[in-house]
């Protein structure tokens, strides 16, 4: 029997329900968009391209992931919803047919001291429970084998009130796995008293050197002062063994202070509290100092560093404890997981039927991590250690088992910090998702990835203002043919150099161990620019990094990376390059007024705001919401600063401005400034051109960060002698970017620097004078050198996974 065709008057109408394909955007106006209006795809990969500053990250994450996740939380109790942050709604006209949106980002995970890569993922909370089941000695439940988790012990009375009320003598007891010592940490902290406080000095004489204990201060010097537990007058060095106890260590203990209830706490636990358990990296910069030069943190001496108790590191199964399994490499711990599994005759293991769900789970979980190429990390490596790409691969492994269907996923260029023959694999996770039901957003630059979209979304054509539009909207082939900057640039391939500088020395690397390296020895070229290469994992951080002297002859190594740049929410390109400080004395001159006037942070900031330019709410139980100030509209300074110009611009109205627009605004006219103008140009230079002077650095990405980083340093005096060591500079770069950096690496060579780079990206590779190839996998199966020599070495070769893809690269 044939089957009815479409046209058949007998057949049924096609279901409303199915007419919702495309998530539809009309009129987004965020950052700046311009009116962008487009329909994408449900259930298929989209992958959004674009020069830096184009638009991309507003259209997808500040755009529609936003309004997907502020409506989902709508969804909840007002009760629940007043622990969360309310952010506004996006600037758009109509959003339509969106779903729930999962963002997997490149935010570097909380550098909390007990988290870890088994505690942010479940590979953790399901080896304790085997543990728990299995491990021999038996010692309690789960939470005996966690870190996180005190041995806790209470005894007294309690009331029954059965019959006649009496009174039951109870005791109550948890078993858990911290390590008393270290409280789970796996570091000790060792404090010098010298630092903290002046012992030829009393407390009234000012004797305490801790930032912001000022002699006046109620919370701090004041109660010491005043509790009645120490001589105030007296020098700290004259105090009895009991004055130095309480001083010192003593238990926190209520005292009045002019009538107000204090609470008085020895000076080292208080410390402990409110300086030493959190993260250095968050800290202010002078407190940051302040601990980094009071304190020395060690390895602990009474768990080795693995967090966990005695007990919790007695039992084991099968000869393994849970600590040896958390430092076991994932790949061999998957392993170990999967013969525990075996139950067949030809395992050493029994089998172990009972717990043969959760070691299924387990398995898989662990081999996600392999999968998407971050077996050679351990469970126990720190999270706050973990690069961006490899914090957002992390985030990946607990939804590729997820039962959800038919989300939105968006990921924040997902193949940053991969080796080309590890983006293969990333791109089969991408369509994995897809072919689950799932709406895949992709931000990117890679064409390998690109290559895979079902549907793609350029924008631009430019950068901040000259962007925020939709250049092309469609396949792959139409994108190449499309005549945008991507398109043009997209079957880009740079070739290998006919001639390669000749090194003007050598900087020498003799056994070197750094985590996986296995007894090194390298010759770095210097005067030229060498590539440090090999697969995520192989150790090419820990050879460059850990292993370079910090001086080179008279010159230094200067080391930039991704890494966060220290500073408060005030900052910005302006203040961190320094080049607020021409613009201010450039203004200052041209209206015969004082330079403070036009610092966000000194006189003419706004009172309202303090010179924010927005209003944080910090609540305990929410997250920070930030508010534009109704005082200044956002620009910061006070209204009569405002009213002073340069070039017939206000000062809020520069620092608005991108850097390229600056650069043409101080190289001549009335504004001209040159102190302004050369750093605009090395601004330029490194590609950050689209920036805008006033925008806050926690905006930034690593890559941006990076090249923030190097257009300062390159300011720096060396002379001949400076090294320049580069931690992936393509970063966030566009495929028509790619050539410009490259341009700037020869130009920082020709100049007689060396550039030393770790990098992933075949055109710097095929770039280099000499490349450093590590392997031949990652983790414990790398750590060597397996090849030296110029590309087109390598390319003839192709003797290592690096030099395939190379050859594949430039077509040979």
């Amino acid at each position: 029997m044939s089957k009815p065709s479409g046209t058949d008057p007998q057949s049924p109408a096609p279901h409303a329900a199915n007419s919702h394909d495309l998530i539809r955007v009309h009129g987004a106006r965020e950052n700046n968009l311009k009116d962008v209006s487009i329909g994408i795809p449900k259930r298929r990969l989209t992958v959004f391209t674009g020069v830096s500053g184009s638009g991309k990250s507003s259209l997808v994450f500040d755009t529609i992931a936003a309004e997907s996740q502020r409506l989902i939380n709508e969804t909840y109790s007002s009760f629940v919803q007043g622990f969360m942050p309310t952010p506004a709604r996006p600037e758009v006209d109509v959003l339509d047919g969106l779903t729930a949106a999962i963002i997997v980002d490149q935010q570097r995970m909380g550098a909390d001291p007990r988290s870890t890569v088994g505690t942010a993922t479940d590979a953790n909370a399901m080896l304790r429970i085997l543990f728990s089941r299995l491990g021999q000695p038996h010692i309690g439940p789960p939470g005996a084998y966690a870190f996180n988790v005190p041995s806790v012990r209470a005894s007294g009375a309690i009331t029954v009130e059965r019959g006649a009320k009496k009174a039951v003598k109870a005791t109550f007891s948890r078993t858990g796995g911290m390590c008393t010592r270290c409280e789970g940490r796996g570091t000790v902290s060792d404090i010098d008293l010298t630092q903290l406080y002046d012992d030829s000095k009393s407390i009234a004489e000012g004797a305490f050197t801790i930032p912001g204990w000022k002699s006046d201060s109620f919370w701090t010097v004041r109660v010491y002062a005043e509790s009645g537990f120490l001589d105030p007058d007296k020098p700290i060095r004259k105090f009895t063994k009991k004055e130095m106890q309480d001083f010192l260590y003593r238990e926190p203990t209520k005292v009045k202070v002019e009538g107000v209830n204090l609470t008085y706490e020895g000076l080292i636990p208080k410390l402990q509290k409110s300086m030493l358990s959190k993260d250095k990296e968050a800290m202010q910069p002078h407190i940051r100092a302040f601990v980094e030069r009071a304190v020395t943190f060690t390895t602990c001496p009474d768990c080795d560093g693995t967090r966990l108790s005695e007990g919790a590191r007695s039992s084991k199964v099968e000869g393994i404890s849970i600590a040896d399994a958390c430092a076991m490499q994932i790949s061999d711990l998957a392993e170990w997981i999967r013969r525990l599994d075996d139950p067949s005759p030809s395992s050493s293991s029994r089998g172990y039927p009972m717990v043969a769900p959760l070691l299924t789970a387990l398995r898989q979980s662990l081999d996600s991590f392999v999968e998407i190429g971050l077996g050679y990390l351990s469970l126990d490596r720190p999270s706050g250690t973990l690069s961006g790409g490899e914090a957002q691969r992390v985030k990946m492994i607990r939804h590729l088992g997820s039962s959800l269907t038919d989300v939105t996923y968006v990921f924040d260029e997902p193949t940053i910090g991969l080796h080309p023959h590890d983006i293969q694999r990333m791109n089969s996770l991408l369509l994995r998702l897809r072919d689950k039901g799932n709406t895949v957003l992709v931000v990117e630059h890679k064409p390998e990835t690109i290559a895979i979209a079902d549907h793609v979304v350029d924008l631009g054509p430019g950068a901040g203002a000259a962007g925020g539009t939709v250049c092309f909207e469609g396949t792959v082939e139409g994108l190449r043919a499309g005549g945008t900057i991507t398109g043009r640039h997209f079957d880009d391939r740079a070739v290998l150099k006919e001639t390669v500088r000749k090194p003007t020395g050598t900087l020498e690397i003799r056994g070197a161990t750094t985590h996986n390296l296995r007894g090194v020895d390298v010759d770095i070229p210097l005067g030229v620019l060498a590539v440090v290469t090999g697969v995520a994992g192989s150790g090419k951080s820990s050879l460059v990094h850990g292993s370079l002297p910090r001086q080179v002859g008279a010159g230094g190594v200067v080391s930039v990376d991704q890494g966060a740049i220290r500073g408060s929410r005030r900052s910005n390109p302006a203040t961190y390059t320094g080049l607020l400080d021409p613009i201010r004395r450039a203004f200052a001159k041209a209206n015969g007024v004082k330079p403070a006037l036009f610092s966000a942070n000194s006189e003419g900031a706004c009172p309202t705001c303090n010179g924010v330019g927005v209003i944080y709410t910090d609540l305990a139980v929410m997250a920070a919401v930030a508010t534009t100030c109704e005082e200044c509209e956002g620009k910061r300074f006070q209204a009569s600063v405002l009213e002073y110009h340069l070039g017939g611009r206000d000062i809020s109205e520069v620092l608005a401005m991108p850097v390229t627009e600056a650069e043409e605004f101080f190289g001549a006219g009335e504004a001209h400034t040159p102190a302004a103008h050369r750093i605009l140009g090395r601004l330029c230079d490194v590609g950050l051109g689209y920036l805008g002077l006033g925008q806050p650095l926690t905006t930034l990405s690593g890559g941006e960060r990076q090249r923030l980083k190097l257009a300062t340093h390159m300011a720096e005096k060396g002379g001949d002698q400076l090294v320049y060591v580069l931690d992936e500079p393509t970063t966030g770069l566009h495929l028509a970017d790619v050539e410009q950096l490259l341009g700037l690496l020869d130009r920082l060579v020709d100049s007689g620097k060396s550039v030393i780079v770790i990098e992933h990206h075949q055109a710097v590779m095929a770039h280099a004078d000499w490349i450093i190839d590590l392997g031949p996998g990652a983790g414990h199966d790398g750590g060597r050198i397996v090849f030296e020599g110029t590309p087109a070495d390598l390319v003839a070769a192709r003797s290592t996974l690096t030099g395939e893809h190379l050859a594949a690269y430039v077509g040979t």
